[in-house]
C-alpha cells in the first residue's frame, strides 16, 4: 500500500517556501499552502508571528512545529481524501497526491476516473465509473481491478497527459501564469 512520507516528499519538492507573488491567484503561500484559499490554517500565526524576524522568511524553514502543521495540512486535506493509504501503486498516489496539492482534488480524480475509463478495454476489465471528480468506493474497485491487470505506467501517461493540458490551456486562457510554466512543466513527469 502506498506510503505517505514517500509522496510528500516529492511534492515537497515542487512547493517552494514561502511567496507573496501578486501574479499567483493563490498570492501569499507557504510551501503551497494558499492563505487566499486557507486563511484559518494554523501555520498562518506562526508566519505572521515570524514576518518581524530580520531572517524571515528563511527562518520558518526549519520551524519544527510549522513543518509539523503543513505535514498535518496535506495529509488531512489531499491524501486522505481519495484513500490513497488503500492504493496499491506507490507511483500512482504519489500522482494524485501531487496533482491534488497543485489542481485540487476534484482535478486529480476526475483525471484519474478518465484514465480508467479509458483503460478498461470497453469494460471489458471493469465497468466505466462516473467522472464526478469524488473518491469513492466504484473509483476505488476500478483502481484495484486496474492495478492487477494491467501495466501502472499506462495510466500515469493519461493522467499526465490530461495535467500538462490543464496547464497549456491555463496559460492561454490566463497569459500572465507562463511565468510559472516551467515549474509546472515539472511536475509533469512520471515519479515512482
Amino acid at each position: 500500500m502506498a506510503l505517505f512520507p514517500e509522496a510528500y516528499e516529492i511534492t515537497m519538492g515542487h512547493e517552494g517556501g514561502y511567496s507573496n507573488d501578486s501574479d499567483d491567484v493563490g498570492g501569499e503561500t507557504y510551501r503551497g499552502v494558499s492563505r487566499k484559499y486557507h486563511p484559518s490554517w494554523p501555520g498562518w500565526k506562526i508566519i505572521d508571528g515570524a514576518k518581524s524576524t530580520p531572517t524571515f522568511p528563511d527562518c520558518i524553514k526549519y520551524d519544527s512545529e510549522l513543518n509539523s502543521i503543513i505535514m498535518l495540512f496535506y495529509k488531512a486535506n489531499y491524501w486522505d481524501r481519495f484513500w490513497a493509504d488503500q492504493i496499491i501503486s506507490q507511483a500512482i498516489a504519489n500522482e494524485l497526491f501531487d496533482t491534488a496539492v497543485n489542481m485540487g482534488v476534484t482535478r486529480a480524480v476526475k483525471f484519474l476516473q478518465s484514465g480508467l475509463n479509458l483503460l478498461n478495454r470497453n469494460q471489458t476489465n471493469y465497468p466505466d465509473i462516473v467522472e464526478d471528480g469524488k473518491f469513492g468506493r466504484a473509483t476505488m474497485n476500478a483502481l484495484n481491478s486496474y492495478s492487477y491487470m494491467d501495466d501502472e505506467s499506462h495510466l500515469l501517461k493519461i493522467i499526465i497527459i490530461l495535467r500538462g493540458y490543464h496547464y497549456i490551456s491555463y496559460m492561454k486562457k490566463s497569459p500572465t501564469q507562463e511565468k510559472y510554466a516551467r515549474g509546472w512543466l515539472k511536475r509533469v513527469t512520471i515519479s515512482k
